[in-house]
């Protein structure tokens, strides 16, 4: 049972987001109660130090967001299974008509961790949904086999957006929209320890700062 204490609390944090977004005189959900146009997709770990909302200070309305263990993409599979971030994908790009998709990787992730540990062997879902970044470790094995386990994983999660954003361009009507030039699609990485933002260049295939560390941290990326 959730605690007295608890719901307090969220009554108060409740109340403060009506004051910023219904009580002023140009409340923001006049417009939004009508329809939701926002301008990006957001693919995020379900982490709860990494919301993509407060890390990128959007304001409601502005972002569409699937989170999940690991931020990752399945792969396209048309069937009768349940797919729940496909189904999020198509809703984005075929019927709010999303214009730029971002994958949001981050540092410190457990569902890494788990896939190069196998430190939960008994679970019933997450070993099967972290077999999807199987070739994020396989390229890290490949490419790293000395390196310590702090390098292994900030490669392997910087990996798995890049694979994520391969495995975007699997949907038709997503690498249709990319094609026609009605969508682009961003890999970004936060760094925790030092509070840098970097950005996927598909050109060179390296990461780059988008945003630089602040001053009173530590970076502990090494940028691939």
């Amino acid at each position: 049972m959730v605690s007295h204490d608890l719901l307090k609390r969220f009554s108060a944090g409740f109340q403060r987001f009506q004051k910023t977004w219904y009580c002023p005189e140009n409340n923001i959900y006049e417009d939004l109660r009508v329809g939701q146009h926002p301008y990006a997709l957001v693919i995020a770990c379900s982490d709860s130090r990494v919301d993509p909302v407060l890390l990128l200070d959007a304001t409601p309305g502005d972002l569409f967001v699937i989170r999940n263990v690991a931020n990752l993409v399945p792969p396209y599979e048309p069937d009768s299974h349940h797919h729940g971030v496909s189904a999020a994908l198509e809703y984005a790009v075929r019927h709010l008509h999303i214009g730029h998709i971002m994958v949001m990787g981050h540092a410190k992730c457990g569902g890494f961790t788990s896939l190069l540990e196998a430190s939960h062997s008994d679970d019933e879902f997450l070993n099967i949904w972290m077999n999807l970044a199987c070739r994020a470790k396989a390229e890290v094995d490949s490419s790293l086999p000395g390196a310590d386990p702090d390098e292994r994983q900030r490669a392997c999660e910087m990996w798995g957006v890049r694979f994520s954003l391969d495995n975007l361009m699997g949907y038709p009507w997503i690498k249709s929209a990319v094609d026609g030039g009605e969508l682009l699609l961003h890999g970004l990485y936060f760094d925790m320890g030092s509070g840098e933002l970097l950005y996927f260049d598909a050109e060179s295939e390296t990461y780059v700062p988008m945003v630089n560390a602040c001053a009173s941290g530590t970076s502990s990326v090494k940028r691939r």
